[in-house]
């Protein structure tokens, strides 16, 4: 008997689950998997090995539940829950290595105000660069190869592109202005540390003209900021977009490891591209350069670039194909060469 009832109930449970999922929660994902052959010459990391490799990646794989709650007058409670997996390589727990990762997870307020939401949270700084790259969330996005900074990736209180412990505060679109601030507070109480990172960005989209800029500080002393402007022109089937990149030390620090009193800076970078398409096909290339910084022990610049064809089989799955190379001002010389194919699809 106990049988019998068991799958009923929890046919039932599941069945209420269902409802109410659909009626103030939903599911979203991104699964990017691709063949990836580098190509890394010299090669000075690993004596013996000649720089050739094929691997499948798994670009920023992810699942996540996001709501929100009516709670009257104009006002919503609003989340987000996701998370980051690697659809190639299992989740070894017992070796101390967790391919389940989080990534944005915040909790928040919805209103005439905008949204104010705190938590883990991407910065405007990042936001704004990931709205130029057609192969964001990629095996060829542009954050990976130096075509945008290191300030567009990783996750902590630092100024990453991620960070955690923040408040961000989105206004309202104002005729198609819109203002983004964040604020980071200190994660380890007694530790010594009193810097409170933050930013404050706005953009401005209208028709096929987008355009924004961003300051964005870890508050640790010394040459700790960076700003930003950027923008995208679209007509027709085409498009053109370029970003700047001055460094007041923060992308330094994001490169040669987070430091009070930092003293290194001038890492800027900048990019420039274009897209194309072509009813469901779409080719956009990218150029970028990292500028030097000064510091003396090792010379950080270099210049990138890629071109990457397109194609969308639906709304939400597309497959491509593409190459990024990116050569290194540092003695050795290095050239890093990626050829990739790959599929993405979103739910």
């Amino acid at each position: 008997m106990i049988k019998k009832i068991l799958p009923t109930m929890i046919g039932a449970a599941l069945a209420g689950g269902m409802t109410a999922a659909a009626a103030d929660v939903a599911i979203f994902g991104h699964i990017d998997e691709a063949l990836l052959y580098s190509d890394v010459s010299p090669n000075t990391a690993t004596p013996g090995f000649d720089g050739k490799d094929t691997n499948l990646v798994c670009t920023t794989c992810s699942i996540g539940f996001k709501g929100s709650e009516d709670l009257g007058n104009g006002l919503s409670a609003i989340f987000s829950l996701d998370f980051q997996y690697d659809i190639n390589n299992r989740n070894q727990a017992s070796s101390g290595t967790n391919s389940v990762l989080d990534r944005d997870q915040w909790v928040g307020l919805a209103g005439g105000f905008g949204k104010v939401r705190v938590g883990t949270i991407s910065t405007g700084y990042k936001s704004h660069g990931a709205m130029l790259d057609p192969g964001y969330r990629t095996v060829a996005q542009m954050r990976d190869h130096g075509i945008q900074s290191s300030l567009h990736s990783g996750a902590g209180e630092e100024g990453q592109g991620r960070a955690t412990n923040t408040f961000r505060w989105d206004s309202p679109d104002y005729s198609g202005f819109k203002a983004v601030v964040t604020y980071t507070v200190d994660s380890n109480e007694g530790d010594g540390e009193d810097n409170n990172p933050w930013g404050v960005g706005g953009s401005y989209e209208n028709g096929g003209i987008l355009v924004f800029a961003d300051y964005l500080t870890n508050g640790r002393g010394g040459d700790d900021d960076a700003w930003k402007v950027g923008g995208k022109y679209s007509m027709n089937n085409f498009a053109v977009f370029a970003q700047y990149e001055s460094d007041g030390g923060l992308i330094s620090q994001s490169e040669n490891g987070f430091v009070s009193n930092n003293t290194i800076n001038g890492a800027d970078v900048w990019m420039v591209g274009g897209s194309a398409t072509f009813g469901s096909n779409t080719v956009y290339a990218a150029y970028g350069q990292g500028d030097d910084d000064n510091n003396p022990s090792f010379d950080s610049g270099y210049d990138a670039w890629e071109l990457v064809g397109v194609h969308s089989m639906s709304k939400n799955t597309l497959a491509y194909a593409g190459y990024v190379n990116k050569n290194e001002d540092d003695p050795t010389g290095v050239e890093r060469q990626h050829f990739t194919v790959g599929m993405k699809h979103k739910f």
